[in-house]
């Protein structure tokens, strides 16, 4: 039977373009990686419903691709058997539609996009289906050193660093996604311009991650929103491989932002993680002290009209941060924390008004910020518990706006 076949059809844009089209078969992974490479530019890339063994990564080099197949639950590209490769799927082009498929149980990363101008995840599902281990493969949807990211209607789990991750990259959308049992169900690091919106980020250690971290080529971190997301029940035990940065993620936490500046965080449902809500922390390895352009602490966050709840109930008191917070907080955790850590010039003096954390209208919600200065000397009253002192005027943050591609109903 001939599984490789090509049909002509006329796209919206008025030109000839044509379908690859791969059922499953014994040479299924040839055929795919061969349509991957013989295709134009312009062309779709199809895949049947059924699943599909595959022993060795696949790659992808061809600018204006469409790669599909008949939904994630239908068309599955299983690397149970994966003998080569670092990842399932290594995408280095640009305009890069990927839709309608599932890739399962990678040695490795799942799907790579590295340097791509323009990469779309459609609902794409990436998943290690023996529950959380921390020899799975370490990201699910990993587009870096990216512009234009859309990513929607996905489902990542099962990830032992992120599900879905963001890195380096700049103009980005998350949304209408699934991200669980991970480590970090969504992170964005080191990235410009994000909007992380409509999300469920449910049973990871943390749900939702904005990190900016030293010694990576983009560094500086900035405008992220964080809104209408669901963000759950997040208390799976941190199963990220020994040295990783996210092996510091307490169980437990919902949102953790980490160094980045103009974040805002608004309208989310945020309860039941079982360590905090929400903490807003600074970068505290030493080796960040050699790093003459980094700037490791938070600055701009806004946190306004959240729905934040039931937290703290079982802090994970193996990770440091849970271990001070719940030391200084006695039995009341707090949903909201800031670890209160500035340069020494603005602990004694104070932060820039542009600069300054800002709280508003979160409900009922418990906050608690340290006082450094007084907790490193053992004075009195280490710790403020008094949100009001965090009032202030909300400056919104723009929507972010990228380019879609052709075809794609927004």
């Amino acid at each position: 039977m001939r599984i490789l076949f090509i049909i002509t059809v006329l796209f919206s844009f008025d030109a000839l373009t044509d379908v690859i089209i791969v059922s499953p078969s014994d040479e299924a992974q040839e055929k795919i990686q061969e349509a991957l490479i013989l295709a134009n530019p312009g062309d779709e890339v199809h895949l049947t419903a059924g699943t599909y063994s595959i022993e060795d990564g696949l790659s992808l080099d061809i600018d204006n691709i469409i790669l599909s197949g008949e939904g994630h639950e239908n068309t599955i590209l299983d690397f149970s058997n994966q003998m080569t490769g670092a990842q399932g799927l290594l995408v280095t082009s640009n305009k890069v539609l990927l839709k309608d498929f599932a890739i399962t149980n990678t040695k490795g990363d799942a799907i790579k996009a590295i340097g791509s101008d323009g990469i779309y995840f459609i609902n794409i599902r990436t998943e290690w289906t023996s529950g959380p281990k921390s020899t799975n493969g370490a990201y699910g949807l990993y587009p870096v050193q990216s512009k234009d990211v859309l990513i929607d209607g996905c489902v990542a789990i099962g990830a032992s660093d992120a599900g879905i991750y963001v890195g380096q990259s700049q103009n980005i959308i998350v949304r209408n996604s699934r991200a669980e049992y991970n480590v970090a169900g969504i992170e964005i690091e080191n990235s410009y311009y994000a909007d992380v919106h409509s999300n469920i980020a449910q049973h990871n250690t943390g749900g939702i991650l904005v990190f900016d971290l030293p010694d990576l080529p983009q560094q500086g971190g900035h405008h992220v929103r964080v809104f209408s997301n669901q963000i759950l029940n997040n208390d799976t035990d941190n199963f990220a491989p020994e040295g990783n940065i996210v092996g510091e993620v307490p169980r437990g936490t919902g949102v953790i932002v980490m160094a980045n500046s103009d974040v805002e965080i608004f309208d989310n449902d945020i309860s039941g993680n079982e360590t905090m809500n929400i903490a807003i922390v600074s970068y505290s390895y030493e080796e960040a002290i050699d790093e003459t352009d980094y700037y490791p602490h938070p600055r701009a966050i806004q946190i306004h009209n959240n729905r934040l709840s039931n937290s703290g109930y079982n802090p994970d008191m193996d990770k440091e941060i849970a271990s001070v917070v719940k030391h200084l907080a006695k039995e009341d955790m707090p949903d909201i924390f800031w670890d209160g850590v500035l340069p020494i010039s603005q602990m004694i003096f104070g932060q820039p008004e542009q600069d300054k954390l800002i709280l508003k209208d979160n409900y009922d919600s418990s906050f608690m910020s340290i006082k450094p200065i007084q907790y490193m000397l053992s004075l009195p009253n280490p710790v403020n518990r008094d949100s009001l002192d965090f009032k202030g005027t909300i400056e919104p943050l723009n929507t972010v706006i990228i380019d879609l591609p052709s075809g794609y109903n927004d």
